[in-house]
């Protein structure tokens, strides 16, 4: 399979929560000592152009995010040779349902439902790793009908790329076209039916390496959330 093929092909989408310092803090959560691992189905991808489909009775909210794209499959991958197993990189948006991510994080129980909707993970096009010079150090930025909502940059990660892909896999084995979302930065909010959601990522010079945009509509049928 080649990596370029990893939203038909991939089998996971691994993410990564509160991976910036300044988005933990305006979530009121701490900021973590070793980084929080989540999966998100593969069903959950959306081109650049569709629509995202809010569920009824969901809030949803916008994060922006750097992909990572796995080469090749490996296991307990040493931080040093993480590089290696990198194919590429893609702009994404990890769409979350937060009334009911919240009423679950009360419970303690898993964030699954909150993140795994059907378009829940707006996707931009394959980005070789050749193209892009220093991953740690690209702009990521957002925009609501043309309103900056987003405006980051990796260079604020709290855990890096090569720490990560360490990490995740010490506990799963990481296969070719897998997906890491690796964080957001400060700014999440919600987005409606009837927006327009655009974001771009830039290395340090401006250039544009991707860019994403997506219909936020209603979802008509399916799943309703009635909160307790």
């Amino acid at each position: 399979m080649a990596a370029a093929a990893f939203a038909q092909q991939g089998k996971k989408i691994v993410a990564i929560g509160r991976n910036y310092s300044e988005h933990a803090k305006e979530l009121n959560n701490a900021v973590p000592k070793e980084p929080i691992i989540f999966l998100k189905p593969t069903t959950s991808y959306l081109p650049s152009g569709g629509d995202m489909e809010i569920p009824q009775g969901v809030v949803a909210h916008y994060e922006v995010e750097l992909g990572v794209i796995v080469g090749k499959r490996g296991r307990d991958i040493p931080e040093n040779e993480a590089e290696g197993y990198v194919a590429g990189y893609a702009l994404a948006v990890d769409m979350t349902a937060r009334n009911l991510q919240e009423e679950i994080k009360s419970k303690r129980l898993p964030w699954t439902v909150a993140k795994g909707f059907d378009t829940f993970t707006p996707i931009s096009s394959y980005i070789p790793k050749e193209q892009v010079d220093d991953a740690a150090n690209l702009s990521l930025t957002l925009k609501v009908n043309g309103a900056v909502k987003q405006d980051g940059n990796t260079k604020d990660m709290i855990f890096p790329i090569p720490r990560l892909i360490h990490h995740i896999s010490t506990i799963m084995t990481l296969e070719e076209g897998d997906l890491i979302l690796t964080g957001t930065p400060s700014g999440v909010g919600p987005v409606v039916p009837g927006e327009k959601i655009e974001c771009t990522l830039k290395d340090s010079t401006g250039k544009q390496l991707a860019a994403l945009d997506f219909n936020a509509v209603q979802r008509a049928g399916g799943y309703l959330y009635k909160p307790e």
